[in-house]
């Protein structure tokens, strides 16, 4: 998949460990969802509150969803 934008920066604001499913809000105010699958060290694990860099790519709905998710604060790697 290709990415729509540039790097965005935001903190996650929901994830819901039982289903993978969580979402981030950007230094702009956008809301988008992301999968666990698409935190990017694999962990499948994040905490709400981490800073986060991640690129929109187009989801399986056609909608934009936030993906290759790492934690911008090395003491949260």
């Amino acid at each position: 998949m290709t990415a729509i934008a540039k790097l965005k920066n935001g903190v996650v604001t929901h994830f819901d460990e039982a289903r993978g499913l969580g979402e981030v809000l950007d230094d702009e105010g956008s809301r988008w969802a992301f999968h666990c699958t698409q935190i990017a060290d694999d962990s499948r694990l994040i905490e709400v509150g981490s800073r986060v860099v991640f690129v929109l790519v187009p989801g399986h709905l056609g909608r934009l969803e936030a993906h290759q998710l790492t934690t911008s604060d090395p003491a949260q790697r």
